[in-house]
């Protein structure tokens, strides 16, 4: 199958599988707020940009945010006159950086307001001191960047592994949010617990150090971090290997891949060392049920073998009223991997979110 006849067959199985949810969003709502189809098959990974703001954490990192500015008519996204957009906020995932939308960002930029910034330690964010490596914390990020980038107007929140971890953090320790600012939230690829964190790693270290790293063994190469970063830059054929089998399920184009592991490369193991105790003993599923005000998007590929379909289906199951899109055969890129699939998923989340906004 030629590689446009793949899009064409992506693209209408996820337009199929997007509408089949939301029966009471219309078809014509919908299509106002659709992402551009193949916007970024033809955008070098990482060239889109927008200038750079920072927001500084309460502990005084500085996070690096991007804004894409709404350039559609006001009225749009179901917003009267004078009335503030909506607003998408992007949350990357562990040893990532905003980057990882590319699919996402070039199709709806300029369509919709949107937000994306780097996780503290990552990208272009400062470095967090090592006590506040935790998924909390970037919870209290992820407000800090809602208080001052989207101050006013209604927001979707759409997360990817550790950001969506992040989400759902902000809401256990904000839950007067949802409903009121949050109107609408995205978790792709994510968990609210019984994670098993060692499984994150494996693309993230050198072979065959990867199949024999625990919980024990991460401190033990965090104190020699430089020398596994080492490793890694002069093993990188290995380590490329391993990013496509553990970040991807079906065969994806070469460019991904080393997209990818350039993203996950950068991120310096002293880093993944610190943040690693905080997947372990995560457990916030008795907090998601709060989402239940708001529409609510999972999406997960049936060949993560990160954060396996499992945990998306158990969020499925604890958040009442919330849609569940299973790619088959994607892994856990599947916002890249599955881009066209996604990104109908968000076209029905943010419609969902603009026809519960105008109803109030």
């Amino acid at each position: 199958m030629s590689a446009r006849s793949r899009i064409w067959q992506l693209a209408a199985g996820a337009a199929g599988a997007a509408a089949a949810g939301t029966a009471a969003v219309s078809v014509a709502r919908y299509r106002r707020v659709m992402a551009r189809h193949g916007a970024g098959d033809t955008v070098r990974f990482g060239s889109l940009r927008s200038p750079a703001r920072t927001v500084v954490a309460d502990d005084g990192v500085p996070l690096h945010v991007e804004v894409d500015e709404y350039a559609a008519p006001r009225g749009q996204l179901g917003r009267g006159p004078g009335e503030p957009p909506l607003t998408v906020v992007f949350c990357h995932g562990y040893a990532l950086n905003l980057d990882c939308w590319h699919f996402q960002r070039a199709g709806y930029r300029g369509l919709v307001r949107s937000v994306y910034y780097d996780q503290r330690s990552h990208g272009r964010s400062g470095r967090s001191p090592r006590g506040n490596a935790t998924i909390d914390q970037l919870g209290r990020d992820l407000r800090q960047v809602l208080d001052e980038v989207v101050p006013e107007g209604p927001v979707v929140l759409v997360g990817h592994s550790m950001g969506g971890m992040s989400i759902i953090a902000l809401v256990e320790q904000f839950p007067e949010l949802v409903g009121d600012r949050v109107v609408g939230v995205g978790l792709i690829a994510t968990t609210a617990g019984g994670l098993d964190p060692s499984r994150l790693l494996l693309p993230l270290v050198p072979t065959p150090l990867g199949s024999r790293v625990t919980g024990s063994a991460v401190k033990t190469l965090a104190r020699g971090h430089h020398l596994v970063d080492l490793a890694r830059r002069l093993g990188r054929s290995f380590a490329t290997v391993a990013t496509d089998v553990f970040a991807f399920g079906d065969d994806v184009p070469a460019s991904y891949i080393s997209f990818v592991d350039d993203m996950l490369s950068a991120t310096p193991f002293a880093v993944v060392a610190e943040f690693f105790p905080s997947f372990k003993g995560l457990d916030k599923f008795d907090s998601v049920e709060v989402l239940e005000q708001v529409p609510v998007s999972i999406v997960c590929g049936t060949a993560d073998k990160l954060t396996s379909v499992g945990h998306s289906r158990k969020l499925h199951e604890r958040i009442e009223g919330s849609r569940l899109l299973e790619c088959e055969g994607a892994g856990h890129m599947v916002m890249m991997e599955r881009h066209d699939h996604v990104n109908a998923e968000i076209d029905q989340l943010v419609a969902a979110a603009t026809e519960q906004v105008s109803r109030r």
